[in-house]
Order: C-alpha cells, then sequence, then structure tokens
C-alpha cells in the first residue's frame, strides 16, 4: 500500500470518523445488511482508509469492497481510485444510491453472490505482490478490474437476483 504520512493519516482517520457519524440514508440502509456478521458471517467495517482512500464498506477477510454512489464522485476519480485499490488485490462492487433503497434484498443477494463466487485471496507470498499475478493468477471479471456499478434486477426465467453492470 501507498506509504501516507502520520499526519495525512491522522486526517483521514478523522474524515472517516465523521463521515461515520454522518451517513447517507443509504449507507445507513446498507449498514445496517452489512454490520454484525449480517451477510453469512463476513465481517465488514465501514468508512475504513486505505492507503489514500477511504471505502464505503470493505470485507478485509476477502479484499471485498462495496460502495455506494450518488453525484458525488466523479467518474475519472471513481476509475482512478477503482484501479489502485484492484492493483492492491480488492474486488469492488459499486450500487446506486437508489438500489440500496429501492432494491435492498436485491443488493444483498447480489454482494453475497460476489462473496460466495470470489473466494478468499491467498495469502501474498514471500516475493512480494502481484507474484502470484505474474505467474498466471486468475484474471477478475470487468466489473471487478473496474468498479464497476451494478444494479440489481430480477432474472425473469429462474427468479434469481443477479447483478448487472449500470449504464453510466
Amino acid at each position: 500500500m501507498a506509504i501516507v504520512d502520520q499526519a495525512a493519516r491522522a486526517r483521514m482517520l478523522g474524515f472517516a470518523r465523521k463521515m461515520r457519524q454522518q451517513p447517507t440514508a443509504a449507507e445507513s440502509a446498507m449498514w445496517t445488511m452489512l454490520r454484525a456478521g449480517r451477510l453469512s458471517g463476513f465481517k465488514f467495517k465501514r468508512q475504513q482508509p486505505i492507503g489514500m482512500y477511504i471505502v464505503d464498506f470493505v470485507c478485509l477477510d476477502r479484499r471485498f469492497i462495496v460502495e455506494i454512489d450518488g453525484g458525488q464522485h466523479g467518474e475519472t476519480q471513481d476509475r482512478v481510485r477503482s484501479e489502485w485499490l484492484t492493483a492492491q488485490g480488492f474486488a469492488i462492487r459499486r450500487f446506486w444510491n437508489n438500489d440500496v433503497l429501492q432494491n435492498p434484498e436485491g443488493v444483498f443477494e447480489a454482494i453475497s453472490r460476489a462473496l460466495r463466487d470470489n473466494p478468499s485471496p491467498q495469502p501474498l507470498s514471500r516475493k512480494g505482490r502481484g507474484a502470484k499475478a505474474k505467474a498466471g493468477g486468475r484474471a477478475r471479471s470487468e466489473s471487478e478490474s473496474h468498479g464497476q456499478r451494478e444494479s440489481p434486477c430480477e432474472s425473469q426465467s429462474q427468479g434469481e437476483v443477479k447483478a448487472e453492470a449500470k449504464d453510466e
């Protein structure tokens, strides 16, 4: 991870703490779903600093990030951020605020499926980050590598909820 000086880290921790105290409605709804191991026992943290970024929700054991987006982020900023986090070994799922508020069951199922389908990452080798990827590790899907927003929707044929990339 990027080296962040202690003063910057202290500022970031203070900002993350403030964000936890003043969540958006969508963040509150998502935290209700994810807190206390409610999602198959997976432990999530909210407003967690990672490197020079603060992510909305993260399951550190699975290196899995959930981002809730409204209109506050720029597309270029999100792309750069997602590329950096992905390079650190995190899978990212993005959901729109209105999806979290209007279809929480679908969002919950999409996250649950993503966690089931993405096994826990292997510990880093002694050779350092990326050694496994250079040796032919699993390629990430488009949404994993770029953190595209997902919109859960009902599958007509089987009644299953699936995540699809949201048109931007």
